[in-house]
């Protein structure tokens, strides 16, 4: 019998949420994803010490916002020699509320990667799904520069995203998980929000419907699970980015992974439209206090951990 993470393949392609060479080794995702805090993980290990001081080392001279990028750079160059698809690469999640800012790093992470003789093609630059972030990635889009907004919690961000172009989204599961079952307190029943029911999964799944239904050309990338039921009940998602430990889970486990989401049953029955305009994407984030708050959250937690990382290169050159 094949494993579940062979069966989940057949349906959507699989994405390694890790800056970890050897699980990628191991487990032979399609694509890969960073983040500030993966990276930051990563770089504290001894495995990896070296692309952090050969970065300090070649670049002394520079500011930290040159080595960061160019140890992220380093890190998704190693990656691209391990999968055969895409990496993800974030801009600095300080410049979320920047529009001028981030794309003027976007634009100095491709010209990194393309000076190593990486194409761009290869690259998806990560991007916050703030208004601001959003309006950053339809300038990138249309100089054909490929971005994953990340950070995503809501229909209205999926919606907005999809009008300026992006090529792929990363809607979360697991945080809005989270903020449920925190918010229901003792009240929470595990059993009834589980599965095909986990708030998260309903999230992506109307997410998924939306863009089916709508003809919408931008790629579904489910991400940030707590557990493997999450994941599977995601199946047939365009596809789904997941951390080293359920990937190991779901290539240990025996069993089928039958498609969840199908686009010819999403298109049986067609959604209003959302609007896409500031007033309206803000209104409506704003009336979702769930997405409102892990938005902000998220961004918080990233920009903390990239001032860690800074902290390490300046003690590694010494400043």
């Amino acid at each position: 019998m094949t494993s579940q993470l062979d069966a989940l393949r057949r349906h959507t392609t699989v994405v390694a949420d890790t800056g970890d060479f050897e699980t990628m080794r191991a487990l032979r995702p399609t694509d890969a994803t960073t983040n500030p805090s993966l990276i930051l993980k990563a770089v504290q290990k001894d495995a990896y010490r070296p692309l952090l001081e050969q970065t300090v080392r070649d670049h002394r001279g520079a500011s930290l916002a040159e080595q960061t990028d160019r140890l992220l750079v380093a890190f998704g160059r190693e990656i691209l020699g391990i999968v055969p698809g895409r990496v993800s690469t974030e801009v600095d999640a300080r410049l979320s509320f920047d529009t001028r800012a981030t794309v003027e790093r976007a634009r100095g992470l491709i010209a990194l990667y393309q000076a190593a003789g990486v194409p761009r093609e290869r690259v998806l630059i990560k991007i916050a799904s703030t208004w601001e972030g959003i309006e950053a990635a339809r300038v990138l889009q249309q100089e054909g520069i490929r971005c994953n907004l990340t950070l995503l919690f809501a229909l209205p961000q999926a919606v907005a995203c999809a009008q300026a172009g992006v090529q792929l989204i990363s809607p979360f599961v697991g945080r809005i998980y989270d903020w449920y079952k925190k918010s229901a307190g003792t009240a929470w029943d595990e059993a009834s929000n589980s599965g095909e029911r986990d708030p998260g999964v309903l999230s992506v799944a109307r997410i998924y419907r939306y863009y089916k239904a709508h003809g919408i050309a931008t790629e579904i990338m489910g991400a940030s699970f707590r557990n493997s039921g999450q994941i599977l009940a995601l199946s047939g998602c365009d596809l789904l980015t997941i951390s080293p430990e359920l990937l190991t889970e779901l290539s240990q486990a025996q069993g089928d992974a039958p498609a969840r989401l199908d686009p010819a049953q999403a298109t049986q029955e067609v959604p209003a439209v959302v609007p896409a305009d500031e007033v309206s994407f803000r209104t409506l984030l704003n009336e979702d206090a769930m997405a409102s708050e892990k938005l902000s959250e998220g961004i918080r937690a990233f920009v903390a951990d990239g001032r860690k990382l800074d902290a390490l290169l300046e003690a590694q050159a010494g400043r």
